[in-house]
């Protein structure tokens, strides 16, 4: 499945959500600017020290962007474009498709992808807010177009769907930040995990894909991951990743590519 030499694949990529996911299927926090706050830290900071890392270490990245982060963050998206990451859709706003019916998803998916259009990248990657689908999320996806999902959970390898050309990217919670380290007033309990323990736990999954011939889609925010600690941390997490010289890096796009 990988190319010559290589014996698994490593997909970084990065929902850039902003205030978005605060006001997507809650708009009354439009009226919280320090709720908002937490997102704008995203755009404002995380985004430009991850496009550093990922600069300095000749890295591609796929960035996510609702449509609406990418009109309201139009520089941000613009520096992401123009650093060569791909650039895929991840809803006009930040709601469920499986909150919509047919003709409300459809819209959403269509306003989405002309709100990223502006920016002149191709986009043919579909990541659902909150990694959740349809019963007819996958036959828009085909209808509009669109190469791969990065949804499901149900394997470690990338698939085509039955019944249709669309590419599957697996994801999983444990290869996602916001399970480690996202921290809300209604979770006082839950801990916020240290750099080191999330090191741990990706680092440990990692070789596990590596052994199955897998594909390693590891999901950040820049508003989690662009704290100081945590992009030091990921200066080293893909230094480590590129020391494994059987590992292809890539973006989501170029893996699903190559599945097809």
């Amino acid at each position: 499945m990988w190319p010559e030499r290589k014996r698994f694949a490593v997909a970084f990529s990065f929902d850039f959500d902003a205030e978005e996911v605060w006001i997507g299927e809650n708009p009354d926090n439009a009226r919280r600017p320090g709720v908002l706050s937490q997102g704008r830290y995203g755009a404002k900071v995380g985004v430009p020290r991850i496009l550093d890392v990922l600069a300095r270490h000749r890295v591609r990245a796929t960035f996510f962007v609702p449509g609406r982060v990418a009109e309201r963050h139009s520089e941000r998206v613009k520096e992401i474009v123009g650093a060569g990451h791909e650039l895929a859709h991840h809803g006009y706003r930040h709601v469920s498709p499986a909150e919509l019916d047919y003709p409300d998803e459809e819209a959403e998916l269509v306003r989405g992808k002309e709100a990223l259009a502006p920016f002149g990248a191709e986009v043919v990657g579909y990541r659902s807010p909150s990694w959740d689908l349809s019963p007819h999320t996958l036959e828009l996806l085909e209808l509009h177009g669109f190469l791969y999902s990065s949804n499901l959970m149900d394997d470690v390898r990338p698939y085509r769907h039955d019944g249709c050309s669309v590419v599957e990217l697996p994801i999983q919670w444990v290869l996602d930040d916001a399970a480690h380290f996202w921290f809300g007033p209604a979770e006082w309990t839950k801990k916020i995990s240290t750099t080191s323990e999330v090191r741990q736990i990706w680092e440990e999954e990692l070789l596990g894909i590596r052994e199955m011939g897998g594909c390693f889609v590891l999901t950040m925010h820049p508003q989690i991951i662009g704290r100081p600690s945590r992009v030091a941390f990921l200066d080293r997490f893909v230094g480590f990743v590129k020391s494994l010289n059987d590992g292809w890096i890539a973006t989501c796009a170029e893996v699903a590519r190559r599945v097809r």
